[in-house]
């Protein structure tokens, strides 16, 4: 089949993307065998610095050969007329539009999940394990990729098939009816995330009466925010990486700690990273955030909705009868670069809401345990101290840690 510009123009799109991540993989790898600030010297020993570069090395030469990996097969499937096939295989089984599309993407999520497998296994079993981290039983890995398809079937499958609907039923406007219905999805996981998705994958339990508990009430009372939920989750079952999370609205809020924390840090360093989070609610960074995400999301829709009818969509990833589902495909791969700018925006934001978080726990509570929560943290998931600056501009959603404490001892 003879192709057309579109099809050039996303073989440049992929290409470009690729060099532009590996030079930026490539700088900041450059900078992990640099001079610790002298605000880190204390988070690693000579032995544990050692550790962590080589850590870093080792993630940095996966990455080089998973994204070539995926980027030759990307192309080849384009090239080859993997899209085409697929489709022909849809059309062959049926030609109703909605069956059609979800065994569209069936067919191609499945593809990619197998292929992507025995990378995610070696990271698992093999990175993660040679530097200490992994706790993943074989069965749990295996769980959880089954528990995620399965979600990712009823959460996708529902949305793609609504999203049709509204395209068959409303025309142009189709896309107002999608993003109220993305709006009404990203609210109620928001909401429900913790109470009905996290159990699939973890066991949660509350925080039990003692010394803990109290500080982290005691704090809440003080700064006016309503506490009834406060949960434990089982982190360690997979990793032993620390983590904290706050989630939910009103009624439904709720804190969460991973074991390992609780293992890791003292009752006031984990106070001072509950009162970080609490900075983010209390600054209405959560609401920010989600109005972002919709504000995007509708741009995106609309931007989708001129362009959905365009045979060309669909002829720029081969696909010879044009379709929904095809020229999604094809709209998607164009849009990325628009993905990538919107992308940036919301990582600077992240970034400065992070520090206003900090600045919330330090004037409400204190800065050194946050300080002291940050660097071991840092240390136990032997984090890279140096990133490159343009680095963390395209893909830090938090600010590099000697600059979070440089504005907490400011």
């Amino acid at each position: 089949m003879e192709k057309n510009s579109l099809f050039y123009i996303i073989l440049a799109i992929l290409v470009v993307q690729y060099l532009v991540h590996q030079y930026l993989e490539y700088l900041n790898a450059k900078r992990f065998t640099s001079t610790l600030p002298p605000e880190l010297v204390d988070v690693f020993d000579e032995e544990e610095y050692r550790k962590s570069q080589q850590y870093k090395q080792t993630n940095y030469k996966f990455g080089l050969i998973s994204d070539g990996f995926s980027l030759i097969v990307t192309i080849c499937f384009l090239w080859f007329g993997g899209f085409e096939w697929v489709d022909q295989l849809t059309r062959s089984i049926t030609e109703s539009t909605i069956p059609m599309a979800l065994i569209f993407f069936g067919i191609i999520m499945l593809g990619s999940a197998v292929l992507g497998l025995p990378f995610s296994y070696y990271r698992t079993f093999v990175i993660e394990e040679q530097y200490g981290f992994n706790k993943t039983t074989k069965s749990t890995f295996l769980s959880d990729k089954i528990k995620g398809g399965i979600l990712t079937i009823i959460l996708g499958g529902g949305i793609l098939t609504l999203f049709i609907l509204f395209y068959q039923s409303t025309g142009p406007n189709f896309w107002i009816y999608a993003w109220a219905m993305v709006a009404v999805v990203i609210l109620f996981i928001n909401l429900f995330y913790s109470r009905l998705i996290v159990p699939l994958f973890n066991k949660q339990t509350p925080l039990e009466d003692g010394s803990l508990k109290s500080s982290i009430e005691n704090y809440a009372q003080k700064v006016g925010f309503e506490l009834q939920n406060i949960f434990v989750i089982d982190g360690s079952k997979r990793s032993t990486k620390a983590n904290a999370y706050f989630s939910g609205f009103g009624k439904e809020k709720r804190i969460t700690l991973f074991d390992t924390l609780i293992n890791d840090l003292t009752e006031d360093e984990i106070v001072a990273v509950l009162a970080h989070e609490v900075g983010h609610y209390k600054r209405k960074h959560i609401i920010v955030n989600l109005i972002v995400s919709l504000l995007t999301t509708g741009l995106t829709l609309f931007i989708l909705s001129l362009f959905i009818n365009h045979p060309e969509i669909s002829l720029a990833i081969g696909v010879s009868t044009p379709s929904f589902h095809a020229a999604l495909v094809g709209f998607a791969l164009l849009y990325s670069p628009i993905s990538e700018i919107t992308g940036l925006v919301m990582n600077y934001l992240s970034r400065k809401f992070e520090f206003q978080a900090d600045d919330f726990a330090k004037t409400t509570f204190a800065a050194t345990p946050l300080v002291s929560s940050l660097k071991k943290l840092s240390k136990k998931s032997l984090s890279n101290l140096t990133p490159h600056p343009a680095y963390v501009f395209v893909h830090y959603s938090h600010p590099p840690l000697v600059e979070r404490i440089r504005n907490l001892k400011a």
